[in-house]
């Protein structure tokens, strides 16, 4: 009795644990059926099995053609079944994707962020205009907005310029230019300003209730 034992250690490996041993053991089984009849036979009755032992694929496109691929893969591409989709190929469901290609770009002003340098690249590739020119102070306000999150400080709109120049190439001068930005105060304004509103609320309230407990009847 105790020769019959098995132990994880010497039993072989599983392809796809999530199904357990026994699935893993009735496609081996099949596996050695002499009669293509017979294993197809079994083949549809593990897929029956597979298919109850994740419900939650029954929504999923081509479950069933899931399903046969998963059996090619547990039985290591070794089987001879008749499948409704054919014998996947081994090579293509081993193949690993190609690495992603991640951006290397390092901006210099980081704070400013990698979209700046967008926004400044669609601006210079524009003619000439007033919407050209609304679109130029537009990103200089973003920029100086970036700056200051970054920095508490004020910041000089000069600071802004020169930065805009220099990460345009010297395309977008607006150094010259007799328009200030935006003020500081302005673009760091935050949604405090309309607590006053809910705090007088809430003190009323707390005032309203404190009238109301004095007024009560004591027994």
């Amino acid at each position: 009795m105790i020769d019959d034992l098995e132990y994880n250690t010497e039993r072989e490996h599983l392809i796809i644990p999530e199904y357990g041993r026994h699935l893993q053991k009735m496609i081996n089984y099949a596996k050695s059926r002499e009669t293509k009849e017979e294993r197809n036979k079994i083949a549809k009755a593990i897929i029956s099995v597979m298919g109850n032992l994740q419900p939650h694929l029954r929504d999923v496109p081509d479950f069933q053609h899931k399903l046969w691929d998963q059996l090619f893969i547990m039985a290591n591409f070794e089987i001879d079944v008749d499948a409704p989709y054919g014998e996947p190929s081994k090579e293509e469901i081993q193949a690993k994707p190609e690495p992603l290609k991640y951006p290397q770009n390092h901006p210099k002003y980081r704070f400013y962020g990698n979209n700046i340098k967008t926004m400044i690249d669609v601006a210079v590739g524009w003619e000439d205009s007033d919407l050209k020119e609304a679109l130029t102070f537009t990103i200089a306000n973003h920029m100086k907005k970036c700056f200051l999150n970054w920095n508490k400080d004020t910041v000089e709109d000069a600071v802004i310029y020169d930065h805009l120049y220099e990460l345009s190439g010297g395309k977008i001068n607006l150094k010259d230019s007799n328009e200030d930005l935006t003020d500081a105060s302005s673009l760091m304004r935050t949604k405090s300003k309309y607590g006053g509103k809910n705090n007088s609320n809430k003190k009323g309230n707390n005032s309203n209730k404190k009238k109301y407990s004095n007024n009560r009847k004591r027994y």
